[in-house]
């Protein structure tokens, strides 16, 4: 019998605390604490006054407004600690409560948007909860495709003053996050950070190779004539020992035709020649007949949009 009555009592005492508008748990939103901004979405709850417990989303300005309360509270910028006691001091000062004890947590987060977008298997945007690093957001978006760039652009935006923001693009070389996993490149995102991988550019390789095409083009060190032919399975027969780099500035747009001793690169005795992305690398026939940088520049475009025997015969034409 005694049982029965301290189990009616709990009952009872459980039934009161939610009529009283006390959860009897923590909510199942509730977040790791972090600084609250815009759009947030907060579960407040004042204990004995159920009128005021309720989810309530902050701002566009980083305000709350509560029933009975005069003028909006700052909550953007503040600890959910911080702005449990600003609710408190509020309900007293309005003498609406006389001791309010006031509870704050985190439902979801709005105000921390990362974005990764470019040469990523899964484009995404996510919220910095908790702890997030570069390497997080990269796994999020399901890692980089074969065709991204040497380097992964972070930009934050940071406030300068009224219409003053200030865009600050930080460039992280994938071989030193990825591959050397150097833990000074995976930096800490804190949210509000565009995350960009730029695809890598291109290099076009035509005439006398087994298969014409064009090829991505890694760092200024990573990309040789050498690796190019490789790619493109080698020279095909009558080759000449001269090739060209057609090349144009990027400062000023002038066109540039570079020659290379392709015989003595393959026999080692000059050294290999690094690509630029958007280079053309021309191998003509023995004949040492060779086509005008523009043609050949119609003939890459061409053939970039074609099938790759079409730009064999325009070579070769």
């Amino acid at each position: 019998m005694k049982w029965d009555v301290v189990l009616l009592s709990m009952l009872i005492g459980c039934g009161g605390l939610q009529a009283q508008g006390i959860p009897a748990g923590p909510p199942a939103g509730n977040l790791p604490a972090q600084k609250i901004g815009p759009n947030d979405l907060l579960a407040v709850s004042v204990y004995g006054a159920p009128e005021f417990t309720r989810s309530i989303r902050v701002d566009d300005a980083g305000k709350l407004n509560l029933p009975m309360v005069r003028g909006l509270i700052q909550a953007a910028g503040r600890l959910p600690m911080e702005l449990e006691k600003s609710i408190a001091d509020a309900l007293r000062e309005g003498e609406i409560l006389v001791d309010p004890v006031v509870t704050v947590t985190i439902v979801e987060y709005f105000s921390r948007p990362i974005s990764v977008t470019g040469a990523v298997h899964k484009p995404t945007t996510f919220q910095a909860v908790g702890t997030v690093s570069l390497l997080d957001a990269v796994t999020r978006a399901e890692g980089l495709t074969q065709d991204a760039g040497p380097e992964i652009l972070v930009t934050r935006r940071q406030r300068g003053g009224v219409e003053n923001d200030v865009s600050l693009v930080q460039r992280i070389p994938v071989k030193a996050l990825i591959e050397a996993a150097d833990p000074e490149f995976n930096i800490a995102l804190h949210g509000g950070e565009e995350i960009r991988v730029p695809k890598a550019g291109r290099i076009y390789v035509v005439g006398n190779v087994k298969k014409p095409g064009d090829y991505a083009a890694g760092d200024a060190t990573d990309t040789t004539v050498l690796k190019v032919l490789a790619m493109s399975e080698g020279l095909a027969p009558y080759a000449s020992k001269q090739a060209y780099i057609f090349r144009r500035e990027a400062a000023t747009g002038a066109k540039n035709e570079i020659p290379l001793p392709l015989s003595r690169i393959l026999q080692r005795k000059s050294p290999d020649v690094p690509l630029l992305a958007n280079d053309i690398l021309y191998i003509p026939d023995n004949r040492g007949k060779r086509i005008g940088v523009t043609a050949l520049e119609r003939i890459v475009g061409f053939g970039s949009a074609t099938a790759s025997g079409v730009l064999i015969w325009g070579v070769a034409r």
